[in-house]
């Protein structure tokens, strides 16, 4: 097992430093702060933060409780939301809770319906033996454990601005657990690796995440401007890769001698794959709705083609048997009585529900914070006591604990007056500030559930002094290249 030279940072540590953050928030400076209805103060609000941070604790420990992270997150959700409709209800407006409620879990729906898709086009080029084949090659080329190390990042960094982290990090990840089957050190090593150049990758590029969707689509930072950003995500990519690099084993993948065999329409289902991704980036672009309208017609799309393959499968049969029997191949000929109708439904069964389901809880648990109003607290309290900078640099970190995308939204509701080069810095420390926790961002949460028990919340943890470097060198970075956009009014 190859070891990390940095100390180990337990869970205890951590949730100490999130306690000090609750203290933080509850803190009579912080309780100053109210809305129409003064939750922050109350003991309706205090119950709900504990309730959040003892949730989150438990997802920290999966690993050693054995227990599903969307558990505690399910039912602090539901513990959040009662509370809250309870106290709306005493005070008359019980309407005004509910229309909250709809409009997180819309923000979820979209969320999670992009995720499906993208699970389900993953899974269809799995059992279509997509991913084996491109293994058997990587083996065949026979590339060492480091250069697969550098190989899915590098691909992570350079297709998540387009096809966005998640998908992006689902794909590598894939990849990764098929080369390296069995060997779960590399595994993890290659997987926070992914996280880290997926994350930077996505950050300047307004297709690249969800926040950076939210900034571009409020007008803060134009299409191209988001390219200024370029430089300082490959320095945090690439920082702490080369810190990891030195820890993968000097060796190479075992050599198999198995023949994969590609099913039937695997290169039309990457094709449609890639539609589906123009589909959801031309929605945003050229017609301004959500991406996910494009995705799940690209989900239409694979209805289709599915629809097409179990139809033409007796025929294609029937050709292929004559072929072999013609070639005197006995190995394919046996195989083609085990071939089963493609069906798109079993992919969608295959998805990662556990991560669903948990992208639920976590949603609609800080819609509930944010609805309490310590998220617009929290933002307020960091730009009127600190100046614009260190409140990017410290939302960025606050954004690993807390997701990314309320923090954002947090900060595009208020508004407040920063220059064009700090809201292209809170753009980049919102976007790679979630990779120094496995939790911190969506393609972490999806690589816990799709390398589950190789990639955990601990195994990505060990190496977060060294994702943090990159994190301060990226920031060091911009402040250098683009210090003159931080002298024009935003």
């Amino acid at each position: 097992m190859t070891r990390c030279v940095f100390l180990p940072v337990y869970p205890r540590a951590f949730l100490w430093l999130l306690s000090l953050l609750t203290l933080w928030l509850v803190s009579p400076a912080a309780l100053a702060i109210s809305g129409e209805l003064d939750m922050t103060s109350s003991t309706v609000g205090a119950i709900a933060l504990v309730v959040f941070v003892i949730a989150y604790a438990l997802v920290m420990l999966e690993e050693k409780l054995h227990m599903r992270k969307s558990k505690p997150v399910l039912v602090a959700a539901g513990i959040i939301w009662a509370l809250i409709g309870w106290v709306y209800v005493q005070a008359g407006m019980p309407h005004a809770a509910e229309e909250a409620f709809g409009e997180t879990f819309l923000e979820f729906a979209e969320l999670m319906l992009f995720l499906l898709v993208a699970m389900t086009y993953i899974n269809a080029m799995d059992e279509r033996r997509t991913f084996d084949a491109l293994r058997a090659w990587m083996v065949d080329r026979g590339f060492s454990y480091r250069s697969l190390f550098w190989l899915t990042g590098g691909l992570a960094f350079v297709i998540s601005p387009v096809a966005d982290n998640l998908t992006t990090a689902l794909l590598m990840c894939t990849v990764v657990i098929k080369v390296a089957e069995g060997d779960r050190a590399f595994i993890n090593l290659c997987c926070v690796n992914i996280v880290v150049a997926a994350n930077a990758g996505g950050a300047f590029s307004p297709f690249g995440d969800i926040t950076t969707l939210m900034v571009w689509q409020d007008g803060m930072v134009k299409f191209y401007e988001f390219f200024e950003l370029l430089i300082p995500s490959l320095v945090n990519f690439l920082v702490p890769a080369i810190i990891m690099s030195f820890f993968v084993k000097k060796r190479r993948p075992q050599a198999q001698d198995d023949v994969v065999d590609l099913k039937r329409g695997w290169k039309r289902i990457i094709a449609l794959f890639l539609l589906t991704i123009a589909s959801a980036v031309a929605c945003h672009t050229f017609l301004g709705l959500p991406p996910v309208l494009g995705m799940m017609t690209g989900l239409g799309y694979l209805q289709f083609f599915g629809y097409y393959l179990r139809q033409s499968l007796p025929r294609s049969l029937e050709r292929k048997r004559k072929r072999y029997s013609r070639r005197g191949d006995q190995r394919k000929l046996e195989r083609l009585g085990s071939v089963v109708p493609f069906d798109v439904f079993n992919r969608i069964a295959h998805a990662e529900w556990d991560t669903l389901l948990f992208f639920y809880g976590v949603v609609m648990c800080v819609g509930g914070l944010g609805f309490l109003g310590y998220l617009s607290m929290l933002s307020e309290l960091l730009y009127v006591q600190w100046d614009a900078t260190w409140a990017n640099v410290i939302l960025g970190v606050v954004s690993a604990v807390v997701d990314n995308i309320p923090v954002m939204f947090a900060v595009l509701t208020m508004q407040p007056d920063m220059s064009h080069g700090h809201w292209l810095l809170i753009t980049l420390t919102a976007g790679v500030g979630g990779s120094l926790l496995s939790i911190g961002s969506a393609a972490g949460v999806a690589l816990m559930g799709h390398a589950r028990g190789s990639y955990t919340f601990m195994g990505h943890l060990k190496w977060a002094p060294a994702i943090f470097l990159g994190y301060v060198a990226s920031i060091l970075t911009h402040l250098w290249i683009n210090a003159g956009s931080f002298a024009i009014s935003g």
